[in-house]
């Protein structure tokens, strides 16, 4: 059980808080991050939300005023330098702060981490706040203000945390979500959210360029195993082919795991010359967090990911080859 009466001392203890998550962010860290500003701003706290990356544009209706911020040292070291504390979300390993968590070292800032992520090694926080059970972040944010807000949660409060409970639970769907998810949504769908549009600005606001790269993997798909694996690669002509971003690649894996028979979809992804980002989504007949572990990543039992140094052509085989043997011991038996 979490104590939240320390956690709510450490955040009365602050008047001036930066609010941040991890790069390439997601609908449980942003969602977290504009609940909880919308929180401390009522109670009076000098509060900004600074990111090392820009706002998704699939989550901009998070953001009607503008308050999220990207990282640029000459404009925001000034006011970060005098901060008295750091409440960082869902960021799983600090390194994925990136220039956000470098400065934030620079300053000795105060920091409070709030997760649902195991932390690989020690973790370098003032404050870890860790419930491995909770099916987001936003879970946890939702039961810390439940203990310092009498009566019902503001529509603003809500559309954060109802974004962060539908975008890590796969809009209710995957094998994480629990009655709280759900008791969750309720209260929030009682203050007045529109649900359907939050989830047609993340799930139905794809660019023509996303889909024409999402026709190229789907004709390039490999399947392993008997079909219970399903993995695909991306690199740069690919996206420069069909007009795509790095933002485009993000949910394929999801995708690709609804196919008939798969257990676990991989992509392995060169997102610059040096490095390959991997990602790993399962079903849950198979662990994935160990596999990614052990290329460098981590992340929960059925999803899960790395950034693995080396060209496409030598990161695939390796990571394939990491894939099936995990595969094909958690089965019990050889293929």
């Amino acid at each position: 059980m979490v104590d939240w009466k320390n956690v709510n001392k450490l955040i009365n203890e602050a008047q001036q808080i930066l609010l941040t998550t991890h790069e390439k962010p997601d609908g449980d860290g942003l969602g977290c991050a504009a609940a909880m500003y919308h929180y401390l701003i009522g109670q009076g706290k000098d509060c900004r939300v600074i990111n090392h990356s820009s706002l998704p544009a699939e989550y901009r209706f998070l953001d009607p005023d503008g308050v999220f911020e990207t990282y640029r040292s000459d404009t925001h070291d000034t006011w970060l330098e005098k901060a008295d504390l750091v409440i960082i979300f869902d960021v799983g390993d600090y390194k994925r702060l990136q220039s956000i968590g470098i400065a934030i070292q620079r300053f000795a800032l105060k920091t409070l981490n709030i997760d649902h992520h195991p932390y690989p090694g020690e973790p370098p926080f003032s404050m870890n706040v860790v419930d491995e059970q909770a099916a987001a972040t936003g879970e946890l944010i939702y039961n810390y203000l439940k203990t310092v807000i009498k009566g019902p949660l503001s529509k603003e409060i809500c559309v954060g945390l109802y974004t962060a409970i539908m975008t890590d639970t796969g809009s209710f769907r995957y094998n994480n979500t629990n009655i709280r998810s759900h008791e969750i949504a309720i209260e929030c769908i009682r203050s007045g959210i529109d649900q359907t549009y939050i989830y047609q600005q993340v799930y139905e606001s794809h660019s023509p360029a996303r889909m024409k790269l999402l026709g190229k993997i789907l004709n390039s798909l490999q399947f392993e195993l008997e079909g219970e694996l399903a993995w695909f690669s991306i690199n740069a002509t690919m996206l420069k082919e069909v007009g795509a971003t790095k933002e485009d690649v993000d949910g394929f894996t999801d995708f690709i795991r609804t196919i008939r028979g798969v257990e676990v979809a991989l992509m392995v992804f060169q997102s610059n010359h040096r490095t390959c980002r991997v990602n790993f989504r399962s079903k849950g007949k198979y662990a994935v967090n160990e596999i990614a572990k052990s290329l460098g990543g981590g992340g929960h039992r059925f999803a899960a990911g790395a950034v693995v140094e080396g060209l496409l052509d030598a990161v695939v085989p390796r990571v394939l080859s990491a894939t099936k043997q995990s595969l094909i011991s958690q089965n019990g038996h050889g293929r």
